[in-house]
This record gives structure tokens, C-alpha cells and sequence, in this order.
């Protein structure tokens, strides 16, 4: 059995940001002339694996690339260079109400989501009882969910993410929107999903909820791989340049 359920090999993110407003390659065209750009690298060669059956972060300053990796891991990105490979079913919740549709209700959302997510109807009517407790939404359930709050998005996505037993799970700050008694109820999730052998990628710019819940952590800075190992070893060389 093949121990690696990640592997991110020699990635590189490119964004291309033009200098006019409402610029692109067409309406230059369209007007005769060439348009005005540079290249912004978010990703450089970026490469490491994630075991196994481990918690793995993603830590670095505002603007290292984290998130953009995430969504390339969350194939919502596609690099311009290098590969990712994973092993196993995924779910993602990289974004406050990610997936679901404003005008629905909670419950039509918890279908929606699901489905996209790979889960039958039926499937979901069995776990519904149970994502909506995990939620803690309760009578909110039939609102729309333009009408909730950030913190009852990330409870109900978080909750449907889970839902679906993923071998891989990648969650993106989802601790930091959130009471304590929801974050307390995610940390003894993760820590089930850790016994049973199942993969998470996080991001969180809690060092302390990092160093308590990951076993290897990623330290990316401008884009490059800074430093990658020991959750102790990585934090410890970050918490000394910040």
C-alpha cells in the first residue's frame, strides 16, 4: 500500500495581472493594441508529501501561498507547473459558504452540497439528523442561507464536508469563524478522523492548535517551500521571524 496520500511535486501558481482597468488579452485586441501585464508567481516550485493517516498544515504570513495551494490541492486551481496527486476521496471547505446557494434553504443546501460532494439522496436523508446537530444551526435549517451568519455558513459546510467520510479532508481557516464550543466540537472531530486513519490538510494561523493537532507541518513563504518537517521543528524556525 502506497504510505503518501498527497503528493505535491515541483508546483508553481501564476496569476496574471494586467495594468488597465477591465484589461484582458481580448479587449486589447479589440482596440489594436497589445495588452499591459506582468506575472504574479503565487506558487514556485512548491514540493512535499503528506502521509498517510496524518494531520498536515499549511502555515505563512498573509500572502505565502497558502490558500492558493489549497484550492490547487482542492482542484478549484489547476498549477501551470508541476503535479499533485492524491489518493482516496476528497472533500474541501475552503471558504465560507463554499457550495452552497444563497437562496436555498439550510436543508435544500445540505442536499445540494452533499450531492456535489459524491453522496446520494438517500445517503444524505440518513446523515441529515446528523449534520444539522454537528451544525448546531437547529431551527435555522429552513432559513436562507443568505440569511445566516459567516459562523452558521463554516458550521453547516464543515458539517456536510464530514458528512462524507473523506479519506482526504482539506479545511481552510475553518476554526476561526466559529464559537469555542463549535471549535472544541471540529478539534474532536479531527482527532476521530486521526484514529481512523483518515487524511487532513489544514491551514490555520492558530500556531498553537497547529503545533497540538498536526504531525508534519509545510512553512511556505513569498510562494517557495520555506521549511517542511516536524510540526515542532517547523513552528519553532516561523515563530522565530515573526
Amino acid at each position: 500500500m502506497n504510505d503518501v496520500a498527497v503528493s505535491v511535486e515541483n508546483v508553481s501558481k501564476r496569476f496574471r495581472l494586467y495594468h488597465e482597468r477591465n484589461s484582458s488579452l481580448k479587449s486589447a485586441v479589440m482596440r489594436g493594441k497589445k495588452s499591459v501585464h506582468e506575472d504574479f508567481w503565487a506558487l514556485r516550485d512548491v514540493s512535499f508529501e503528506v502521509p498517510h493517516g496524518s494531520t498536515f498544515g499549511l502555515i505563512g504570513k498573509n500572502g505565502s501561498g497558502k490558500s492558493t495551494l489549497l484550492k490547487c490541492l482542492a482542484k478549484i486551481l489547476w498549477p501551470e507547473q508541476g503535479t499533485i496527486q492524491a489518493t482516496g476521496k476528497q472533500a474541501s471547505l475552503l471558504e465560507v459558504g463554499s457550495g452552497f446557494h444563497p437562496e436555498l434553504s439550510g436543508r435544500e443546501n445540505i442536499f445540494l452540497n452533499g450531492s456535489i460532494l459524491g453522496m446520494s439522496r438517500k445517503e444524505v436523508a440518513r446523515k441529515f439528523d446528523d449534520i444539522v446537530s454537528f451544525s448546531g444551526v437547529g431551527h435555522f435549517i429552513d432559513q436562507p442561507v443568505k440569511n445566516y451568519s459567516s459562523g452558521m455558513y463554516v458550521r453547516l459546510g464543515f458539517s456536510v464536508a464530514i458528512s462524507v467520510s473523506p479519506d482526504i479532508l482539506v479545511v481552510d481557516e475553518v476554526l476561526a469563524v466559529g464559537d469555542a464550543t463549535f471549535r472544541k466540537r471540529c478539534e474532536g472531530k479531527f482527532k476521530d478522523m486521526q484514529k481512523e486513519g483518515r487524511t487532513i490538510i489544514l491551514v490555520s494561523h492558530s500556531m498553537s492548535m497547529v503545533q497540538s493537532m498536526c504531525d508534519q507541518v509545510a512553512w511556505l513563504d513569498g510562494g517557495e517551500l520555506k521549511q517542511v518537517g516536524s510540526a515542532k521543528d517547523v513552528i519553532s524556525a516561523y515563530n522565530s521571524t515573526v
